[in-house]
């Protein structure tokens, strides 16, 4: 058998790789959107790089776009088997697709306005609302530790892995030329102290690991306290400096934790008299879609839903779903914070925010996770003085930030522990995906420290076999 990266190789998106059996079965992992890639973003999602019309079933670790954006295109170019996931990725990757079909209905409208002006043919979108309802009804849903078998030859384990509501390790037996070789797949590792969580679950023993590495050579401060540093922020920029807080969060996962934490404020009866805004219609299906299953959260959680039955509601909250009122609040000189996607700044409302705040001193704009250098995130991370928004030239005079340590990937330490269960002899070979090459090599120093050996860095569209 073999092993293809078709995404996600020496990057941290576009999560997709192919293992492809003697007799003829194509099974995929992940089906990843590339995002942040600056101009390769594009050529890199308008071809796969292997026929969907070949592929015979799709393993879903879990519903983030960089890991479920191009299963539309994936249906929409020929792909008819099931795709496998939990309950909560498939509900998750629903709304989470739309919003994506959404939003490049959108951009092309405006990129074709700008081609008819030039007499250039029209742009098309990847793929369209009918595409992701043709894929919806693709999914086949697993619960967690219930071994199930796609192919004849393939049996395949789901283990919760601790990244978001719904999100899965994937563990794959097969049976080829009288042998069976363990395949384990990571997905993306959650944290073992998440702040919502339950931590990662041991997996069973691998033949061949495909792991991530997006902070593999990085430790997160444990130690740092979120609500204070929440609350400090509320503070200088909606108090002392009368202005507003804009907070770029990703809907899915990002969003709920930072609620999580305004509500802790709260009930410590600390959180300041200022509304808080929630600029997504997105945000508020995917947090109405995450209280669906307390079950994953973890035990400090569960403790705290015994004196709050909602951990992510608090007086001042207000979503935010039309254009118009979304309109409205970004003219408005109200004090107030704002929570918009995406988590990078590179689409959705909070573009608009930022574009109406950013040459204001009183200001602050806030990051909450990893932003690549070509995202606007990472240019206003990084110090620039002056970022293209809308194609205008815009100077940076508000305050810049970032919630240091929110991320739901795990560190070094994270990754180490997930591997825990595993008997270093016994492992023929790593994969290290989803993470930038330097960090990649020194996650591979690690990984050989603890007595791993074979640790491979693929790059895009590089086959292996598995012997």
């Amino acid at each position: 058998m073999t092993l293809t990266f078709h995404g996600g190789a020496q990057t941290v998106t576009g999560s997709k790789h192919l293992l492809s059996l003697k007799n003829g079965v194509n099974i995929l992992l992940d089906c990843g959107m590339f995002q942040g890639m600056g101009n390769e973003t594009d050529s890199l999602n308008s071809e796969f790089g292997f026929d969907p019309s070949k592929i015979n079933c799709v393993l879903l670790s879990h519903a983030h776009i960089d890991h479920s954006g191009l299963i539309p295109k994936l249906v929409k170019e020929g792909f008819k088997g099931k795709i496998y996931c939990t309950q909560a990725t498939a509900e998750l990757a629903e709304i989470l697709l739309h919003d994506s079909a959404e939003i490049q209905t959108y951009e092309t409208e405006y990129i074709n306005k700008k081609r008819a002006a030039h007499q250039l043919p029209e742009y098309e979108p990847l793929y369209d609302h009918e595409d992701v309802m043709n894929a919806a009804k693709l999914f086949e849903v697993i619960d967690y530790d219930e071994s199930f078998s796609p192919s004849k030859n393939v049996k395949v384990l789901f283990t919760n892995n601790g990244h978001l509501i719904g999100s899965a390790a994937i563990f794959l037996t097969v049976r080829e030329d009288k042998k069976e070789t363990k395949i384990l797949f990571s997905g993306d590792v959650g944290r073992t102290r998440s702040a919502l969580l339950k931590p990662p679950e041991d997996v069973p023993q691998a033949d061949y690991i495909i792991i991530e590495s997006t902070y593999g050579d990085k430790h997160h401060d444990v130690s740092f306290n979120h609500i204070e540093n929440m609350l400090e922020w509320i503070n200088r920029t909606c108090i002392k400096k009368q202005g507003k807080l804009i907070i770029a969060a990703f809907s899915v996962g990002r969003t709920q934790e930072i609620l999580y934490i305004l509500n802790q404020l709260e009930l410590e009866k600390r959180l300041p008299d200022v509304n808080v805004f929630v600029d997504s219609p997105l945000s508020l299906k995917a947090t109405e879609a995450i209280k669906k299953y307390p079950q994953l959260f973890n035990d400090q959680l569960q403790e705290i839903l015994k004196i709050d039955n909602d951990p992510f509601l608090f007086n001042g909250l207000k979503y935010v779903e039309q254009t118009e009122d979304s309109k409205r609040l970004k003219e408005s000189d109200t004090p107030c914070v704002i929570i918009s996607a995406s988590g990078t700044a590179d689409a959705g409302r909070v573009r608009h925010h930022i574009f109406q705040c950013i040459g204001d001193h009183r200001n602050t704009i806030l990051m909450s996770g990893y932003c690549s250098v070509h995202s606007l995130g990472g240019q206003l991370l990084k110090g620039n003085k002056e970022v293209e928004l809308f194609n205008e030239t815009k100077s940076v005079a508000a305050e810049i930030g970032m919630i240091t340590g929110l991320s739901a990937h795990a560190d070094s330490d994270d990754l180490l522990q997930f591997l825990s269960s595993q008997d270093p002899e016994k492992v023929k070979e790593i994969f290290l995906v989803h993470g930038e090459y330097e960090t990649q090599l020194g996650f591979k120093t690690k990984l050989e420290n603890k007595g791993f050996k074979n640790i491979c860095i693929p790059g895009q569209h590089e086959k292996v076999e598995l012997k």
